[in-house]
C-alpha cells in the first residue's frame, strides 16, 4: 500500500455507483455534507459485515444531516444490493469492480497481491479535507471508538 491520504491532505475525487446503479460522486455528496469512506474487503464476510452492522444499527453515530457514510468494496454491484437487501445496510455500498480497485488505489487501500482493498476509513469535511483517518491490515477489525470520537470533533 502506498499514497494514502494524509490528515490535512485533499481526498481524491470519484465516481462509483451504488448497490441500486445510480452513480455517486464524492464532491456532490461533499457539497452537502461531510463524509466517512469505508473501505471494506468484501461483502458477506464475516468481519465486514460486523463492522457494517456497527454502523447499521449505531447509524445515529456515524451519519446525521451534516455527515454520509459511503462504504467501498471492489464487489459486483449486483453482489452489493444481494448484501445490502440481506443486511438492511441504508447507506450507499459502492463498487469499485471496474477498473477493479481503482478508487482504492487512490486512496492507498488496494492491495495488489489480493486484489481487494484493505479496510481504510477517511473522515472528509466538505472541502475534501482528510480530517482523520484509521487504515488497519486484513483480519484486524476497525476501532469505532476511535471512529466516534472523530466524528464528534468534526461536528465540534
Amino acid at each position: 500500500m502506498s499514497g494514502i491520504p494524509e490528515v490535512g491532505d485533499l481526498a481524491p475525487d470519484f465516481t462509483l455507483r451504488d448497490q441500486h446503479g445510480a452513480e455517486l460522486t464524492l464532491a456532490q455528496v461533499r457539497a452537502r455534507s461531510a463524509v466517512v469512506l469505508v473501505f471494506y474487503p468484501f461483502a458477506f464476510s464475516g468481519l465486514c459485515t460486523g463492522e457494517l452492522r456497527e454502523i447499521r444499527d449505531g447509524l445515529e453515530d456515524f451519519q446525521d444531516d451534516g455527515i454520509q457514510v459511503l462504504a467501498i468494496s471492489c464487489d459486483p454491484m449486483y453482489a452489493l444490493r444481494s448484501w445490502a437487501d440481506q443486511e438492511g445496510y441504508f447507506f450507499p455500498l459502492l463498487s469499485d469492480f471496474w477498473p477493479h480497485g481503482e478508487v482504492a488505489r487512490r486512496y492507498g487501500v488496494f492491495l495488489e497481491d489480493k486484489g481487494f482493498a484493505t479496510r481504510g476509513t477517511f473522515l472528509l469535511d466538505r472541502e475534501g479535507v482528510v480530517r482523520w483517518s484509521l487504515v488497519n491490515p486484513p483480519g484486524q477489525a476497525r476501532d469505532f471508538t476511535a471512529y466516534r470520537q472523530a466524528l464528534t470533533q468534526l461536528r465540534g
